[in-house]
């Protein structure tokens, strides 16, 4: 069994082979959505606190946080909404840049032990990267791509994933450290995306023995329904042995497909966390009449 262990200052988050499914929240990322990027550009952090408060309202476990704006100071903003977060909520975070020197920024004032994302494999940022997860004692996910770029083959995405696994162990990070992302394909475009990806969960699982990630939405790009594909996607995947997910909370079909997997997969004792989200409370006074009437019932006429 490998676990994961991801925290704040005062709250860890354990994803791992055994454990209930979990769901890193990506919201806060600027990339697409313009309102935000300017705000966070010009100091406006409302939003982002928002964000934060609703995709822990909705179910997310950790917050990916990504300030990647073009022409901005990203290594001072990312670092700004960090300890922000970190000053309204105990969540753990997913420190995301493909910027060096922004991740070391974030993780300099973070508290915890963050989850960094993301190093690829090729030479030069896992010399730059890896070091610097070693230093802060964080961990990282681990993107199955090199030099050659995003292979159509998935053995070669595992071969890169091991690679990487093996270069984190001779910085003295473990394989419980790295999360690997097998790079989820949009369905729509490559036809076998699906199978393909979970075959390679399965082995990444089974023989690298490491955890997963994704970001799931990406295996719907270009169809209708978006939501229903990254259900069935999620529910599939989580049977294929993934542990967690970079996905949107908000999205109801998110939630019931990973609570749902949790479910059949034997993850959720008695079923607790689907009835404490799902159970629609009893109208008010509604047990106490339903007893009333069950007394009626039985009392016979004198």
């Amino acid at each position: 069994m490998t676990d994961t262990i991801i925290s704040s200052a005062t709250k860890e988050v354990v994803i791992g082979f055994e454990r209930p499914f979990t769901i890193i929240g990506e919201r806060i990322n600027p990339t697409g959505r313009k309102v935000l990027a300017e705000e966070m550009k010009n100091g406006d952090y409302s939003r982002v606190e928002a964000d934060a408060l609703a995709q822990i309202a909705a179910g997310a476990h950790i917050l990916d946080v990504n300030a990647g704006i073009p022409l901005a100071d990203e290594p001072k903003i990312l670092a700004e909404i960090i300890q922000l977060i970190q000053g309204i909520t105990d969540m753990p975070l997913c420190i995301d840049s493909s910027i060096v020197k922004a991740l070391e920024s974030g993780l300099e004032v973070y508290k915890g032990k963050a989850l960094v994302n993301s190093v690829t494999g090729e030479e030069e940022q896992m010399e730059q990267v890896l070091p610097l997860v070693k230093k802060y004692g964080a961990a990282v996910v681990a993107i199955s791509n090199d030099e050659t770029g995003i292979s159509q083959d998935p053995d070669v995405r595992f071969d890169v994933a091991k690679k990487i696994v093996e270069r984190a162990a001779d910085y003295g990070i473990p394989a419980s450290d790295v999360v690997v992302d097998p790079l989820v394909m949009p369905v729509g475009a490559v036809n076998t995306a699906g199978v393909q990806v979970m075959k390679l969960i399965h082995r990444l699982r089974t023989e690298l023995k490491v955890n997963t990630t994704c970001g799931a939405s990406n295996i719907s790009f270009g169809l209708p329904n978006r939501d229903g594909v990254n259900g069935a996607f999620l529910s599939m995947a989580i049977a294929a042995g993934m542990t967690s997910a970079i996905a949107n909370p908000l999205h109801k079909e998110v939630i019931a497909a990973t609570l749902g997997a949790d479910v059949m997969m034997g993850r959720d004792p008695d079923c607790m966390n689907w009835i404490q989200r799902f159970r629609e409370p009893a109208a008010e006074g509604e047990g106490a009449r339903g007893r009333r009437t069950s007394g009626r019932r039985g009392r016979r006429p004198a």
